[in-house]
């Protein structure tokens, strides 16, 4: 059995959605852990991620303010999930309520573990 991350990539819609649509998707989030959860599948919840306190560390030193959320697509959150291939994790990613958002993806990334040297 191996671990995924399942990354949750949005475009900002703040101005498209209503409360009341953030709170049905939020619930249907919980929702769709939770039968992730039933099946012993769900490692990690994760968390979603804030724009307020946050910095871009470039390979050139420079550190920035951001990310935005003014920005085409950002990361809103993350689960981890055990799955026996990559294929089963895409499974659990395709019921992510994120995806009724026009343009939202899941991406889905196997994690390496590194054991150090032998």
């Amino acid at each position: 059995m191996e671990e995924f991350l399942l990354i949750f990539r949005h475009e900002d819609a703040s101005d498209k959605v209503s409360p009341e649509q953030m709170q049905a998707w939020m619930e249907q989030t919980m929702s769709w852990l939770d039968d992730i959860a039933a099946q012993d599948k769900l490692v990690s919840r994760g968390n979603g991620l804030a724009f307020e306190e946050s910095k871009v560390v470039k390979s050139d030193g420079i550190v920035t303010d951001g990310p935005f959320g003014d920005i085409k697509e950002t990361i809103g959150g993350y689960i981890m999930v055990r799955a026996e291939s990559v294929d089963e994790a895409v499974e659990f990613a395709k019921g992510s309520p994120i995806l009724q958002g026009e343009g939202n993806s899941v991406e889905v990334r196997k994690v390496a573990y590194y054991d150090g040297p032998e």
